[in-house]
């Protein structure tokens, strides 16, 4: 018991403990622990108390921060769009989102909404330019850029941006057509589908819906739109689907996967980049009895087919063509599996887990009919042959080992080898047999991206760097700091302009050749 609080200093007192240990907690514990008289079954009753106390604390002064720094955030962002809508009236071109301009009235972001116009010309002869980084990762979502070659020498003080800026936050990347630059990203309560000029950043139009993410790992939105004839495919982080003109912004239609399908959020959100296959857009939203990958049309929104029972992972679907059949390759928290386009039919499927059930990285094609696929949380990686006909296929491992651990990253190949960052270390790989070549070259858990035989790796604090794709050695050519803070965001090139942004900024750089 405590003992009594007559002729004793206050600092000894009950009271004195109390008062002190909830406005300064460490100082009430080591009070506490000081009291002679007070048996030690009530020390550690007391001490759990005040410990809570002290991490509940803690844990709002982190909320706190966080708040003050978003609330900062948002309105350099918001100043920095009124300057630019500013600019825009100055020189007399239009902005969608203006007050007063008819495309505004689109923008209401219903997701019940259905063609709230004709398509404009420049909208319905889009399928006839050649857009190149269209996906997730690029046009097979391979992390290869070979549209043109680009510069194999930096200067020595790094590349000087086109533009930077400030942009919402969230970690998904860009998708590139039409010199229009297009993502998705956390303002306030609303996740926000943007379109960028490509040539100086300026937004031309924006739609959002009241949604919002947010956990230790960084608040907003995970998956890259994409883009597919004129129309813009958004998956936010809390299942919301839209498909928007990628002219004007407009709604034609949505829906959320996860209401939908009955599924629940995974852990850190929705990050798996809706891919577009013939008629068809397919998602992943986890659902139990058989609505784990989904099939709308992507027209209108109508679902076309669903398959498996999959607790879905973070990994985005590929197109692909292996043992001869054209496939989806899916991998959920569990296993990799392969199911028909047409209609969702499993064709084979491959155990891959982790101890925590966490998958992240993409697969990479090998040859006609392999492969290659990693994790973290100890995994490592494997080589995957797929073989069979007809409606009979089977999947197995030719080698499996711990030589590279993408964590929420994803390798590339190149010439038989695999350049990928093993748990933030640059490693290149013999894809055939899973030798490491070589391992250097610290850089977080950034992001590879293979172009001109060269890798173009952004660390996790916001560099980039060129590094030779040779297995021969590691070999750094230059490296510089492009964007501040936490950079998980894949980078995206179009055009020989290479794209970057974070949770807070935007960059484009000039990378062509000539």
């Amino acid at each position: 018991m405590f003992a009594s609080e007559e002729s004793t200093p206050w600092y000894r007192s009950l009271t004195g403990l109390i008062a002190t240990s909830v406005l300064l907690p460490p100082v009430g514990l080591a009070l506490l622990w000081m009291r002679r008289d007070t048996a030690a079954k009530t020390k550690i009753a007391a001490s759990a108390c005040i410990v809570v106390l002290a991490v509940g604390y803690a844990f709002a002064f982190r909320a706190w921060r966080k708040a003050s720094g978003n609330e900062a955030h948002y309105a350099a962002l918001e100043q920095d769009r009124a300057r630019q809508q500013s600019l825009a009236a100055t020189s007399g071109q239009a902005n969608p989102n203006q007050p007063g301009n008819p495309a505004a009235a689109q923008q209401t972001g219903s997701p019940n909404a259905t063609n709230p116009a004709a398509p404009t010309a420049e909208t319905a002869s889009a399928h006839a330019t050649r857009n190149y980084w269209t996906n997730f990762r690029g046009p097979n979502r391979d992390g290869r850029y070979d549209e043109m070659p680009v510069l194999t020498q930096w200067p020595a003080g790094g590349l000087t941006p086109v533009w930077k800026q400030p942009i919402g936050l969230g970690w998904a990347s860009f998708v590139i057509a039409d010199g229009r630059a297009y993502t998705i990203e956390q303002r306030r309560v609303q996740e926000v589908v943007a379109a960028y000029d490509v040539t100086n950043g300026r937004e031309l139009w924006k739609q959002g819906w009241n949604a919002s993410f947010a956990d230790t790992t960084g608040d907003g939105p995970r998956a890259t739109p994409t883009w597919d004839d004129g129309r813009i495919y958004a998956l936010g982080a809390t299942g919301e689907l839209r498909c928007l003109d990628a002219k004007t912004g407009g709604v034609m239609w949505g829906k959320n996967i996860l209401s939908d399908n009955g599924a629940s959020n995974i852990s850190w959100a929705m990050a798996a980049s809706p891919l577009i296959v013939d008629d068809k857009v397919i998602v992943i939203p986890g659902g139990s009895g058989n609505k784990s990958v989904v099939a709308y049309n992507k027209m209108n929104g109508a679902p076309v087919w669903k398959s498996q029972s999959d607790t879905a992972a973070y990994v985005s679907p590929m197109l692909v063509t292996l043992a001869g059949r054209r496939q989806v390759i899916v991998v959920s928290a569990t296993r990799a599996m392969g199911l028909a386009p047409e209609d969702g039919s499993l064709l084979w499927s491959h155990t891959w887990d982790t101890d925590m059930g966490i998958n992240v990285s993409q697969p990479i094609p090998v040859g006609n009919n392999r492969f290659f696929i990693s994790a973290g949380y100890g995994k490592g990686a494997a080589l995957v042959e797929v073989s069979g006909s007809g409606k009979s296929f089977s999947a197995k491992a030719i080698w499996e080992n711990i030589n590279m651990k993408n964590k929420f990253n994803s390798s590339v190949l190149h010439e038989g080898h695999v350049y990928g960052l093993d748990e933030g270390i640059l490693t290149c790989l013999d894809v055939n047999t899973g030798a490491r070549k070589w391992k250097g070259g610290r850089y977080g858990y950034g992001q590879v991206i293979l172009a001109s035989g060269h890798l173009i790796v952004s660390s996790d604090s916001g560099e980039l760097a060129l590094v030779k794709a040779s297995p021969d050695q590691y070999s750094e050519v230059a490296r510089f700091a492009a964007l501040e803070g936490k950079t998980w965001n894949y980078p995206a090139i179009a055009g020989g302009k290479l794209l970057v942004r974070n949770a807070t900024q935007m960059a484009a750089y000039n990378i062509a050749a000539n």
